[in-house]
């Protein structure tokens, strides 16, 4: 072990900060930390500015929690598909123009599906327009102490001012958790049912990860794949943000690997005087708006495996598409021996025995 990695790990236990897992070399930002207290349990990069992606529906939602609270609205509330959000790319429920739902639905479709048309529903209705919406996200950004952060829309879509860093979304995501604890099983919810149509979250640790209770991930190309998550054991809630992975899989198993690392050894860490969100000691290797576009894979971003990268891309599927895989070609491995008797059949002249 070099002095550097030596005093790094002094410091790190000075600052109450672990340093779990060597971060992947295409790694983004990433944040891990107690929900209830802040301490900061491991960060990376917290302070490099990045592109929210759908992340940024998580003060959307704040934003219209505390209009349920206030009263200006109910979960019986509805909220209309205007001309301006029909037109909004997936994404999206995908409603014709003048269709409603009640806030309740809205709020399902915001989270869980991620929907980008109903981010601007909600948008209309409490902010009067996007833009009066989008000033009073900024406004509680600020009250919130997210420093670095400036929304230009509701639903993260593609926008170059549209950024924020792994601090201040945990900041964002420990103040939703903690001020609206009513709300929580929009988080945690894996599917809703909207007409006969039943949706998925894209949140895959809500499905495979031991006490996984939310919260929100994010794509676009320049952002790579991010994520809020939120797992509780035996009465300790961890919270790991994670951004720019290259691919949903990898995002899903950084997060995890995070999460696991922090409830084997929040105990211990605990009798060390960690630093919270707020007081964590600035980045100083901070950088402007980071684009990861090049290292996205995926066919949205024009993404197109080469020989070199097909085993790097089959690795990072996930385990439910590598069965379906094998599946499939087992299935037709068995059909040929069957498709084989049945060809001598035919030219014998007798029918084929099939098993």
């Amino acid at each position: 072990m070099t002095l550097r990695n030596l005093l790094g790990g002094a410091i790190a236990i000075v600052l109450g900060v672990a340093q779990p897992l060597a971060p992947p070399a295409t790694a983004g930002p990433a944040l891990l930390f107690e929900a209830t207290t802040g301490k900061v349990l491991y960060a990376e990069d917290q302070d490099n500015l990045w592109h929210p992606a759908s992340l940024t529906k998580i003060m959307t939602a704040y934003i219209t929690f505390e209009a349920l609270r206030a009263g200006t609205i109910t979960l019986d509330s509805k909220v209309a598909c205007t001309e301006n959000a029909h037109k909004e790319p997936p994404s999206k429920i995908g409603l014709p123009v003048g269709a409603e739902l009640s806030v309740n639905l809205a709020l399902k479709a915001l989270i869980i599906k991620s929907a980008n048309d109903v981010a601007v529903m909600l948008a209309e209705k409490l902010g009067g327009s996007v833009e009066g919406f989008v000033a009073r996200m900024n406004e509680t950004a600020k009250r919130l102490g997210m420093t670095r952060t400036h929304f230009v829309n509701p639903n993260g879509l593609p926008a170059s001012a549209q950024v924020t860093t792994a601090r201040d979304l945990a900041k964002l995501a420990r103040a939703v958790v903690k001020d609206f604890p009513e709300h929580a099983d929009y988080w945690s919810a894996p599917n809703f049912q909207i007409g006969k149509r039943r949706l998925s979250s894209h949140n895959g640790l809500l499905r495979t990860f031991d006490g996984a209770d939310g919260l929100k991930t994010g794509f676009i190309c320049d952002s790579g794949f991010n994520v809020v998550a939120s797992a509780t054991r035996d009465g300790t809630r961890l919270m790991a943000v994670v951004l720019g992975e290259p691919t949903s899989n990898d995002r899903t198993v950084r997060a995890a690997s995070l999460l696991e690392h922090g409830f084997q050894h929040y105990g211990w860490k605990t009798f060390f005087n960690m630093t919270d969100i707020d007081n964590l000691p600035l980045d100083a290797t901070r950088k402007g708006v980071v684009s990861i576009r090049s290292s996205v894979r995926s066919w949205d971003c024009g993404h197109r495996p080469t020989t070199a990268n097909k085993l790097q891309t089959l690795k990072s599927r996930s385990a439910r598409a590598k069965l379906r895989q094998k599946a499939r070609q087992a299935k037709k491995k068995a059909s040929k021996p069957a498709n084989k008797a049945a060809d001598a059949a035919k030219v014998q002249g007798a029918p084929a025995k099939t098993n």
